[in-house]
């Protein structure tokens, strides 16, 4: 069963030890199926999770396996505009692959596209980020966490001295994760 191994930092044809499927009609969609996997490279163990979907055909297939330990993947729901969620999967991408400078210049990437879904006037993120502030779709601290963003993405983006860590990238996706999350989920929901 192919599943990414965080041990190895790759796909892996994962040997299934056990799976069970479930289904509760009331709560899922979709039968899902949760499985023990060991990876065959460094022997570690991964769970992974499958749903049950419909194909075009109106036949039904398992999906691909998503690793939901250890470290999952982080869950772009589909309330977030594709332009973000797919630059923040590519950040993700990055993030695995040691490609952190890659990784917080995908990150600024997203934060554009949160300022383009938003149809701000100015077509640079610094003023972009500061007409979301002024149009009240973010507050004065996601607009600090916007501008440190910002700041790392330039230095991402222009060839210098720095070097840019795992850490780095991995809090500056945060970030943008919870930008997200307040302005196209939270927002809605309190709104409802």
């Amino acid at each position: 069963m192919l599943i990414e191994c965080t041990y190895c930092k790759a796909k892996v044809d994962a040997k299934l030890l056990s799976s069970h499927e479930e289904y509760d009609p009331a709560i899922d969609p979709f039968k899902y199926k949760v499985s023990l996997l060991v990876c065959p490279s460094c022997d570690n163990s991964l769970v992974g999770i499958q749903e049950h979907l419909e194909t075009y055909e109106g036949k039904f297939k398992w999906s691909e396996t998503t690793r939901v330990w250890p470290s999952p993947k982080k869950y772009i729901p589909l309330s977030v505009p594709s332009i973000v969620r797919t630059l923040l999967e590519e950040a993700e991408r990055c993030i695995n692959a040691g490609a952190y400078t890659a990784a917080i210049a995908m990150c600024g990437r997203a934060l554009e596209g949160i300022c383009r879904h938003f149809k701000t006037t100015n077509l640079y993120l610094g003023g972009g980020i500061k007409e979301l502030l002024e149009k009240g779709i973010i507050d004065k601290r996601i607009y600090q966490w916007s501008e440190e963003l910002h700041k790392h993405r330039n230095i991402a983006a222009h060839a210098d001295e720095h070097n840019m860590t795992k850490e780095d990238a991995n809090d500056l996706r945060d970030f943008v994760v919870a930008i997200s999350e307040y302005v196209f989920i939270l927002t809605e929901k309190f709104n409802n």
